[in-house]
């Protein structure tokens, strides 16, 4: 039997004595688009931030390539994060914002400049490399966090309901985008969205959250 590449077992989250995560387990395959669809509250952020170590579980584990996570701190991890708010640093540029996870962990400068210009291609940018985020609009915003987030090859890609502040047309376009990167770089990508619709046009498989557990995957 292969082994799956993410694990979530029996995973519990309680924030005092409410439980906002009952017992969800879940395997995901390498490649995989899995997306965490539920209402606010349903447990599938609190999830999401489990897999990426900004909450520690009450019970359970997450496992990835048969090795737990829950002793690695978050930013050990190795794995991309894309907020719903675009997170990016206002004084640096699209180029700056893209290189700075990179020298973070002291990537030769070589190395740095070649991936900058790599990843602004991937997201159709290469023209704004130079220019800082206020004069950016908010779909190319998240375009260039969406670069940032996979700038140092993580194995798997976290988004956090990253197209609620966009506007019906934007969402459209980006999520065209993110189906599109998915496709070219075959990272492993879990999404949080509310939105059925956003849901059924991105996944390869949706995992349906209502009040903290999941009631069914497919």
């Amino acid at each position: 039997m292969t082994q799956p590449f993410l694990s979530i077992r029996n995973l519990r989250k309680a924030f005092g004595a409410i439980t906002a995560v009952h017992d969800v387990t879940l395997e995901i395959p390498k490649g995989e688009f899995l997306t965490f669809l539920g209402p606010s509250g349903s447990g599938k952020s609190t999830t999401l931030y489990a897999i990426a170590g900004f909450q520690d579980p009450s019970s359970g584990d997450v496992e990835l390539e048969g090795k737990s996570l829950l002793a690695v701190p978050s930013h050990k991890r190795n794995i991309g994060m894309v907020f719903q708010r675009y997170t990016l640093f206002p004084h640096l540029t699209v180029a700056e914002n893209v290189a700075f996870p990179l020298r973070v962990r002291r990537r030769p400068e070589a190395e740095v400049k070649k991936k900058v210009a790599d990843m602004l291609a991937l997201v159709r940018l290469e023209s704004f490399a130079q220019r800082l985020p206020g004069a950016l609009s908010g779909g190319q915003q998240q375009r260039v966090a969406l670069a940032r987030a996979l700038a140092y090859d993580p194995p798997i890609l976290l988004m956090d309901e990253p197209l609620s502040a966009l506007d019906k047309k934007l969402r459209e376009e980006i999520q065209g985008e993110i189906r599109r990167i998915h496709r070219e770089t075959g990272v492993t990508i879990l999404y949080v969205t509310h939105d059925q619709e956003e849901a059924l046009h991105l996944s390869d498989r949706i995992a349906l959250f209502r009040d903290g557990r999941i009631e069914q995957t497919g």
